[in-house]
């Protein structure tokens, strides 16, 4: 897979969140978006998984030598605080529920991710009843776990404590090392520990 950017921007109203960007993202590579507060890395994410359309420029997206620039959704696995999940279900519900839209990565089942999950007797649980960290394990799980061609990071170490971070470590070096993934972060260390190119938002 390959994300072409060529002078693109996005601008709310009148105002710009970045501008006149050049990049490219091609598969297998980890990249991290760097920037203060209010930089535009939430949005810059938001443009890359086809949510928001650049207010100027273009992007590309190319899957297998193909244009998916009007199915970018069916190849992205997301982490963003703005994700919702359904509360009402259960982990082996989401799962499953999941399940229907993209195939599970080669090799893992439903039982795998539970057991992955380390979120032992809660599995079975409403995610209604999960803490922000258990429903952040779930987020993550729903990126990583399946065939997401590209995945996407907002703060993705945001509500772990000190045991999921180093659970969410685990998962990205065994799991994505085939896709682009895009870590929208300040932290390089921790939640960009794999990434070896960065874009620096606020330059």
């Amino acid at each position: 897979m390959k994300i072409t950017l060529q002078n693109t921007g996005k601008k709310y109203n009148y105002h710009w969140i970045f501008r006149h960007l050049d990049a490219e993202f091609s598969a297998p590579g980890h990249y991290g978006v760097l920037g203060s507060n209010g930089s535009g890395k939430s949005t810059l994410l938001k443009v890359l998984s086809g949510i928001l359309t650049p207010s100027e420029g273009e992007i590309t997206w190319q899957y297998r030598q193909k244009n998916i620039s009007e199915q970018v959704f069916r190849f992205a696995g997301i982490v963003s605080p703005h994700l919702e999940l359904i509360e009402e279900f259960t982990l082996e519900e989401t799962l499953r529920f999941h399940q229907q839209f993209r195939p599970i990565l080669p090799g893992e089942s439903i039982g795998s991710i539970m057991k992955i999950s380390g979120l032992g007797k809660s599995n079975h649980k409403p995610l209604k009843n999960f803490s922000s960290g258990m429903k952040q394990r779930v987020k993550i799980l729903l990126a990583i776990m399946y065939e997401n061609p590209l995945i996407l990071l907002d703060e993705p170490c945001s509500n772990l404590d000190q045991d999921a971070v180093a659970w969410y470590q685990s998962l990205v070096e065994k799991y994505a090392g085939n896709s682009i993934m895009v870590v929208g972060s300040n932290d390089k260390e921790t939640e960009c520990f794999s990434c070896s190119s960065f874009l620096n938002l606020s330059l």
